[in-house]
């Protein structure tokens, strides 16, 4: 068993919430290829009322992901032959919008970024707790099944396009990735508001502020390349020692 497949039981798994809500199954495929984690983590989800499926390698989880209907993947970063953030990018270029949760014993904030970059939802550190594994599915399952109010959001010229994935300024496309995609979607959902990067990492990456808050500047910057450098007015706004906001 390689070093970087530890987790760590923690707290009682069934404390808080149930993870799976009533009146549905929520689908679930775990591509990892340490076989004893893979089915300690199908039992676990078992044990929560998810229906799960897993599979060993890469090239097997992707076939799987491309033609199965699941409503959640537990993606392992190092997988042989194909490894996790290709696993991603291809889904992710096919369209396929799953929730995905991306495993690794990389806690650098770079290896965390590729990850979310390729279109991953979420990060898990190893070793982990199975109590965080589940609320984070939680939170995953909860952003998929809750239908957004509207298809669109709009702060003065820029509008984003929920379904189409598309963000346009004055009728201007602009070409986002998935991250600046969600960063702007938290922004523009909370227009005029000043929002913490501690906020902010805790809506969009889900990461430890401590290690990840330049990650929040980074890329607000380049949204801020994309969206208001060619334009008269500026529509993200820097509030000295507090955070960022969209629109006034």
């Amino acid at each position: 068993m390689r070093a970087d497949r530890g987790v760590a039981l923690g707290p009682s798994i069934t404390d808080g919430p149930a993870a799976v809500p009533r009146g549905r199954s929520v689908r679930v495929l775990v591509i990892e290829d340490e076989e004893r984690l893979a089915r300690l983590i199908e039992r676990v989800l078992t044990d929560e009322r998810y229906e799960v499926e897993v599979a060993l390698d890469g090239a097997r989880g992707l076939a799987r992901a491309l033609t199965g209907d699941y409503d959640l993947l537990i993606l392992d970063v190092m997988l042989p032959g194909i490894d996790g953030v290709e696993i991603c990018r291809t889904l992710r270029g096919r369209g396929i919008s799953t929730a995905i949760l991306m495993l690794t014993a990389r806690d650098g904030v770079d290896d965390r970024v590729i990850g979310l970059d390729a279109g991953a939802d979420d990060y898990l550190i190893k070793p982990f707790a199975f109590a965080e594994l589940l609320a984070r599915l939680r939170a995953l399952t909860r952003r998929r099944l809750d239908p957004p109010e509207s298809s669109q959001l709009q702060v003065e010229d820029l509008v984003l396009d929920l379904v189409r994935h598309e963000a346009r300024r004055g009728g201007r496309l602009i070409e986002l990735t998935a991250r600046e995609f969600a960063l702007l979607e938290f922004l523009m959902r909370h227009p005029g508001q000043v929002l913490t990067r501690n906020q902010i990492l805790d809506n969009v990456w889900n990461f430890d502020a401590d290690l990840a808050s330049n990650v929040v500047d980074t890329y607000v910057h380049y949204l801020r390349e994309k969206i208001d450098r060619h334009e008269q007015s500026r529509l993200i706004r820097t509030v000295r020692g507090v955070g960022y906001a969209i629109g006034r």
